[in-house]
């Protein structure tokens, strides 16, 4: 398999992968499907951003956001079925029993672990003990600037710390269990190891002060972005849309079984990070995850990265006892591996 060359790197040397806009599939269909799976995506943003910010106190609320977040996946899951982007990634009851399971963990026991020690705790505690205080000029800012500044900081720490997850060794341990989904669907974003599901959401929003109104217009925006990235509908994305933001295409890029795609598009929500560092790919892949797409099950999810690490461990400090001048093994390597 030749793969394509992309920069300096050849990417689908390992697996089949589409790269380039141009050799995306449409949707096919009348007018009608054309006209909805092309301006869908916009049509949400733009009326997500229209009702947070006219929306009256009295529901301009975190529940509000709940039901709506809710309300919004129902509706995904329906188009995941009317208009799948690829038969091979279609839901069946053993996937969605999983990914229940995580987003059931994401909203209970991960919820309070980060209540307790989360960023946010973090940063009030520090700023306490040494009497800082918070950046508060960020409040005298148009709402529309606070939200698109916590949506912008909070995807530039994840650029970061993603990018991180596949660079150093210990990180990826952690991350490495998201790459072993073989599918994209509505919840998938949710399935992942605990302790990498709160490295993720960590943040620096903390240090600043903002409307109550900028944060949940910013939830709202980042929810009409960044959810398409786990998603298995085909979209006539607009070519605009998918310069500045995430699409399905290039997450499915990251999480294909050809590794140097999966070492691209790093951001949550803005794909225009990606292109500012050179690591955005354009393109698509249908075959995912890892070790020819072998499927984790939770166990295994929930302990992979302790007992690979420990076998790591051993690995190592076995090959230095019985070769003391031997140096250590390159920790990318083994991540590679």
């Amino acid at each position: 398999m030749d793969g394509v060359r992309v920069g300096n790197r050849i990417i689908g040397g390992q697996s089949p992968v589409t790269i380039g806009w141009e050799n995306i599939p449409r949707v096919q269909g009348g007018p009608v499907k054309q006209f909805v799976f092309t301006y869908f995506q916009p049509a949400v943003l733009f009326a997500m951003v229209l009702f947070w910010y006219y929306a009256p106190n009295s529901i301009a609320k975190a529940s509000t956001a709940i039901g709506i977040g809710i309300a919004f996946r129902v509706l995904l899951l329906v188009l995941e079925w009317v208009n799948p982007r690829f038969e091979s990634w279609q839901l069946t009851w053993k996937e969605l029993v999983t990914d229940l399971f995580y987003v059931g963990l994401g909203y209970t026991i991960l919820n309070m672990v980060d209540n307790y020690i989360g960023s946010d705790v973090l940063i009030e505690s520090l700023l306490s003990t040494y009497d800082w205080g918070k950046f508060s000029w960020f409040t005298g800012l148009p709402l529309l600037v606070q939200a698109f500044l916590i949506l912008f900081m909070f995807d530039f720490g994840q650029y970061w710390m993603h990018r991180g997850m596949h660079n150093w060794y210990p990180l990826w341990l952690t991350h490495s269990v998201h790459h072993y989904i073989t599918q994209l669907n509505i919840n998938k974003g949710a399935v992942g190891n605990p302790v990498e599901l709160f490295l993720i959401g960590l943040g620096i929003g903390g240090l600043f002060d903002f409307l109550p109104r900028a944060a949940l217009l910013a939830g709202a925006i980042g929810m009409s972005i960044g959810v398409y990235q786990h998603i298995n509908v085909r979209f006539n994305t607009p070519a605009w849309w998918r310069f500045l933001f995430n699409t399905t295409e290039h997450h499915s890029l990251h999480h294909s079984q050809d590794f140097e795609a999966t070492r691209s598009n790093y951001a949550s929500n803005f794909i225009f990070i990606d292109r500012i560092f050179g690591t955005c790919v354009d393109g698509e892949a249908e075959l995912l995850g890892m070790e020819g797409g072998r499927r984790m099950s939770i166990r295994e999810q929930m302990l992979f990265p302790f007992t690979e690490g420990w076998k790591t461990t051993k690995q190592r400090f076995g090959k230095r006892e019985a070769t003391p001048d031997a140096p250590f093994a390159d920790s990318n390597a083994i991540a590679a591996e």
